[in-house]
C-alpha cells in the first residue's frame, strides 16, 4: 500500500501554463511545488516553437517531481471564440503527450466540478478559487498568477475524488 500519492494539476495556456504539485499523505494533503511555464511571446507563426517549449517544460516538471497522475481542466470556450478552443487543444495535446511519454495517466475534469470541489460553488469566480486554494494550503497570499491557483484547484479536485485512502486507487474522473 502506498503511503502517499503525488498529483500534478495543469492549467494550460499558450502564454503561461500554470502547474501545481500536491501530495496526499496519510496526515493530509500538502503543497509540494507550484509555478508557471512561460512560453515565447506570440510572434508571427511561432506556434510550433511555443508548443515545443510547453512540451519540454511539462516534461521537466514531470521528470523532477514524478507525479502518479496528471490532471487537466476540460476545454471551455465560448462560441464567439472558437479559435481559443482550437489553440487550447494544441496545448492540451502536447501536455497529454508529455504525460504519456512519462507513463502518467491523464484525468480530465470539468471546470464546474473543479470549482464545486474546491469552493463548494460550481460557479465560483477566479478570485474565489484563488482564495480557496490560499486557505487550503495556508498561503500568505493568493497564488499568482491565477493560472497557478487554477492548476492547484485541478489537482485538489482530483485528490478530493479519490475513492479510498491513499493506495493508488483511481479517481472518478475521466482518464485517457
Amino acid at each position: 500500500m502506498a503511503s502517499s500519492i503525488r498529483v500534478i494539476g495543469i492549467d494550460p495556456g499558450l502564454n503561461v501554463t500554470g502547474y501545481g504539485i500536491i501530495e496526499r499523505q496519510r496526515v493530509g494533503t500538502v503543497l509540494v511545488e507550484a509555478g508557471v511555464i512561460r512560453l515565447p511571446p506570440s510572434r508571427g507563426n511561432n506556434l510550433p516553437l511555443r508548443l515545443e517549449s510547453l512540451f519540454k517544460g511539462v516534461q521537466e516538471v514531470i521528470e523532477e517531481f514524478q507525479p502518479a497522475a496528471l490532471c487537466l481542466e476540460d476545454v471551455y470556450s465560448h462560441a464567439e471564440y472558437p479559435r481559443t478552443a482550437i489553440l487550447m487543444g494544441h496545448a492540451r495535446g502536447v501536455i497529454c503527450l508529455a504525460a504519456r511519454l512519462g507513463r502518467i495517466p491523464v484525468f480530465h475534469l470539468s471546470p464546474r466540478r473543479i470549482k464545486q470541489s474546491v469552493t463548494g460553488n460550481g460557479n465560483a469566480s477566479k478570485l474565489q478559487v484563488q482564495r480557496a486554494v490560499q486557505q487550503r494550503f495556508s498561503l500568505s497570499a493568493t497564488p499568482k498568477p491565477p493560472d497557478v491557483a487554477d492548476a492547484l484547484a485541478v489537482a485538489l479536485c482530483y485528490i478530493n475524488t479519490l475513492r479510498t485512502p491513499v493506495n493508488g486507487s483511481h479517481a472518478k474522473g475521466k482518464a485517457l
